[in-house]
């Protein structure tokens, strides 16, 4: 399958506990940091509900 690189742009502080373990799902929970999973619907939908902290790198 398809991978996607995924770069955490954004900082959890003062966020939701949900948008918190939704970074922690995706591989991310420090700043900079990038993470590479494979291209799933289910990974697509996590990427949007932190549209707000996140970068697709390539």
């Amino acid at each position: 399958m398809a991978k996607i690189k995924i770069k955490q742009t954004g900082s959890p502080i003062r966020r939701t506990k949900d948008q918190r373990a939704t970074l922690v799902g995706l591989g991310l929970n420090k700043m900079h940091r990038v993470s590479e999973l494979e291209d799933t619907p289910e990974v697509r939908g996590m990427i949007r509900k932190v549209a707000h902290m996140v970068e697709v790198v390539g």
